[in-house]
């Protein structure tokens, strides 16, 4: 299990757990970020990571992507 800040830009991952505090998990739940779902990074700008989750394609800050375990 790594962050998803570790996933390789192309490479399709399952995610195993998403962390943080309630608020955090509940606010990347919404965007899909749920465990068992399937994410795909599609670039890394300045350590922030954009992913296609759930046909939505979302960015996410470097804080937010270290606590989604893939």
């Amino acid at each position: 299990m790594m962050p998803l800040t570790f996933a390789a830009v192309g490479e399709e991952n399952m995610i195993k757990k998403v962390g943080g505090k309630a608020e955090t998990r509940k606010f990347l739940e919404n965007l899909g970020f749920v465990a068992g779902a399937a994410v795909t990074v599609i670039s890394q700008i300045g350590g922030n990571v954009i992913v296609n989750v759930k046909e939505s394609r979302v960015a996410v800050s470097k804080e937010m992507a270290s606590k989604i375990m893939v």
